[in-house]
């Protein structure tokens, strides 16, 4: 006897080999067998015949900081089949910031993760991992750049260098001691992107003596910092530097590059082939989405949340700032959506245009920016829109499809959940998008598309048991329809639930049954175990 058992369905067991028929039993936590179990008899039985079972999905990139700890359940995630979530991305996160540090940094990144908890102790990787036991998914962190500059120089554009450096190099150490599976970076936000190369290639030497993974969104801001190239080029420097793993974060094609695969990849297969140990990830949408003070440069940033709300008020800073958010956001459409904005009385803004936006408030685009940041005190996000040519969106999803027929690409869906406003679909849809729509307009081997998001960032990131159907390991499962799983969340209705994954289970759980959440909270906190 044991506890359920999923009869009759297709097995697709993360490894990349073909499905084959086969019933999956669980005993508490993991699966005890695997085959033709007929003869076996559990407590439940799920017929699933005519179904797919996979390992339960891994979202290597996800924003979900805040809202898991205001929603436990975390609904979205377990309905797209998501298991598991890595968060502190970007280096933006409250992991390893002390009492005096939580609340402004907090606020300050409030338009990614809403009001901060203040509450809590997140002064550690192990505190802070400690709150996210008993979610409705697993959960698995870096250690966030942005803290442990905040902890050792401050909210200041100066130097790591000398004992402030010995400092950060002891954070994170303790903090991959405690289950961070590496090191995060967001090198376009402060007061990450005050960084020089050789400040990281210091911290990384670091997470290499543990094995772990150096997980970047690539500089695109102080590119004077990386005198020997910024972007890609300083990702693949830091790998061959320190010795450290690379993964970039949501590295695909966009509108202005389309269909340019070959020359995206260029420069990292050439690093490969260097011997840089380098993987990466991407989501299935043309337009990104982020917070407005991307875009402003890092002399606005200096002293982080008061005193750049302080400028933002000032108007000797003024054309500064417009002058910022014209040249760092050059690409910038009238038809970008503001998704969320924390202050009530500019929530009728939520889902408005940028142009409209400023036309309601009888400012340029830019005034009317500054004015929501500073009155809303940055508590406020926002997407870009759709390309105006649906074969551009097309040609940027068959891009994607061609990086996940790689063998170093996954799946993030750098989601950013919130309980109100107009979120990007990605949070809701990317999972099922690829596994469903995607997957079938391009004709993709399941088992291929499987293995990008269970077994190969379970093995890259260090999750011990995770990613796999096989007997002894945990029972993370989602099942799911071939024929018919499909996202349904798009830009005008972002929150819509996919159809076609009636089951999900965590930690051998029922966290979804006919395609509904049960409320069970079986989640745990993940460490990173790596070879030494």
């Amino acid at each position: 006897m044991t506890d359920l058992i999923l009869r009759g369905g297709t097995v697709v067991d993360g490894s990349g080999a073909a499905p084959v028929r086969a019933d999956v039993a669980i005993e508490g936590e993991r699966i005890a067998a695997l085959g033709d179990l007929s003869e076996l008899s559990a407590a439940r039985v799920i017929d699933v015949s005519g179904l797919t079972v996979a390992p339960g999905l891994i979202d290597t990139h996800a924003h979900s900081d805040g809202h898991l700890l205001r929603d436990a359940q975390h609904a979205h995630g377990l309905l797209q089949g998501v298991t598991t979530e890595f968060i502190t991305q970007d280096g933006l996160s409250y992991a390893l910031l002390s009492a005096h540090h939580l609340e402004p940094y907090g606020r300050y990144i409030a338009g990614l993760y809403g009001p901060p908890p203040t509450d809590l102790d997140m002064s550690s990787m192990s505190a802070f991992l400690s709150h996210y036991d008993g979610k409705g998914c697993n959960v698995a962190a870096q250690a966030p750049h942005g803290p442990v500059r905040l902890e050792s120089v401050g909210f200041r554009d100066a130097p790591l260098r000398g004992e402030p450096l010995a400092a950060a190099e002891r954070i994170v150490a303790e903090a991959m001691e405690q289950g961070a599976t590496g090191f995060s970076t967001g090198l376009s936000y402060y007061p990450n992107s005050y960084s020089d190369t050789d400040e990281l290639v210091a911290l990384n030497r670091v997470v290499a003596r543990y094995g772990g993974v150096y997980v970047t969104h690539i500089r695109n801001h102080n590119n004077d910092r990386a005198p020997d190239g910024s972007g890609i080029t300083e990702a693949m420097n830091i790998g061959r530097r320190s010795g450290v793993k690379v993964h970039i974060s949501h590295y695909k094609t966009y509108p202005q590059n389309a269909g340019q695969v070959d020359a995206l990849m260029s420069e990292i297969d050439l690093a490969k082939a260097d011997g840089v140990d380098v993987t990466l990830e991407c989501y299935p949408y043309a337009p990104p989405a982020t917070v407005p003070g991307y875009f402003l440069r890092g002399e606005c940033h200096d002293g982080g949340l008061e005193a750049l709300l302080g400028r933002l008020g000032d108007p000797s800073w003024r054309a500064r700032l417009i002058d910022s958010l014209e040249h760092l956001f050059p690409g910038r459409s009238d038809n970008a959506v503001w998704t969320w904005i924390g202050a009530e009385h500019l929530q009728h803004l939520q889902g408005v245009s940028f142009g409209d936006a400023a036309a309601m408030m009888d400012l340029s685009v830019s005034e009317m920016m500054i004015t929501v940041m500073r009155e809303s005190g940055l508590h406020c996000g926002f997407r870009e829109s759709p390309p105006a040519s649906a074969t551009v969106a097309r040609q940027i999803e068959a891009d994607v499809i061609a990086l996940l027929s790689r063998d170093d690409y996954m799946v993030g869906s750098d989601g950013i959940p919130f309980d109100d406003g107009v979120p990007h679909p990605r949070a809701y849809g990317t999972f099922p998008r690829i596994l469903g729509r995607l997957r079938r307009r391009h004709n993709v081997p399941i088992e291929q598309i499987v293995r990008t998001m269970t077994s190969l960032p379970a093995s890259r990131f260090g999750l011990r048991d995770r990613g796999l159907i096989d007997v002894g390991k945990y029972a993370d499962l989602v099942v799911f329809d071939e024929a018919t799983v499909i996202d349904t969340a798009d830009f005008s209705d972002p929150r819509s639930a996919p159809s076609g994954i009636p089951y999900v289970i965590v930690n051998g759980q029922l966290a979804v049954e006919s395609g509904r959440p049960t409320g069970a909270l079986a989640g745990q906190a993940l460490s990173g175990h790596f070879a030494s």
